[in-house]
């Protein structure tokens, strides 16, 4: 009788110590992190980011076609950024305050990055009428641009506007474009290869651009997956 008793209380135990193993494994997996970014749409963001265009708009965001013009004076597109992760941002090479704190940082991403060819940096100019093709030229040689890596933007300024608000939702603002708008923001926006925002960091602080530069390293490893 004892060693029934003892066999059923051990068959118990047993079976008591595989469900409590298996409850750990599958917490474990529902609990731990993912490796995998977000995707970002216009209703899951801070609505003061949103164009008023875009308020309600359903399914994916994609990243709108530009025809800008880099710091060498050829025409860019999205065509030239071909099967490549973004990183953007917006800046002015006159800029006193946040644009050189995001510039350093850029150049770290670059440095990050320096031998990946599957990401490319575009620096948006926001002041386009004084960020012509030469002074550009002069400020990628200044901060060490690799053309491979990173291209700064000038050409339309209305063009270039409505690619801050309303395809990267880098600025809280709202504006036409005009003489009179100014668009002035810390955030570089993340983008993978078929054009959607997966990432939102502040260019001028060194603990986010460390975030993003380890998402850049996720994001790669999602790309590569079949």
């Amino acid at each position: 009788m004892d060693t029934a008793r003892n066999r059923a209380l051990g068959t118990r135990l047993l079976l008591f110590i595989v469900v409590a193993l298996v409850a750990i494994v599958i917490g474990y997996f529902l609990l731990k992190p993912s490796d995998e970014l977000p995707v970002y749409h216009p209703n899951q963001l801070d609505q003061r980011l949103v164009d008023p265009s875009l308020k309600g708009a359903k399914g994916e965001h994609h990243i709108s076609d530009f025809h800008l013009i880099d710091q060498f004076g050829g025409n860019f597109t999205l065509n030239d950024v071909g099967d490549r992760i973004i990183v953007a941002d917006f800046f002015f090479t006159t800029c006193a305050t946040i644009c050189p704190k995001m510039t350093v940082q850029m150049e770290r991403v670059q440095e990050a990055y320096k031998a990946e060819d599957r990401l490319l940096l575009l620096s948006h100019s926001v002041t386009p009428e004084m960020d012509s093709v030469p002074v550009l030229a002069a400020y990628a040689e200044l901060h060490r641009a690799d053309p491979k890596r990173w291209r700064f933007l000038t050409g339309d300024r209305k063009q270039i506007y409505a690619l801050a608000r309303k395809s990267y939702f880098a600025a809280m603002d709202e504006g036409d474009g005009g003489p009179d708008d100014f668009v002035h923001t810390e955030n570089f926006v993340l983008v993978d290869t078929k054009r959607r925002i997966r990432g939102f960091y502040d260019g001028t602080n060194v603990k986010d651009v460390d975030r993003l530069i380890g998402d850049i390293a996720k994001l790669l490893k999602e790309e590569a997956q079949p």
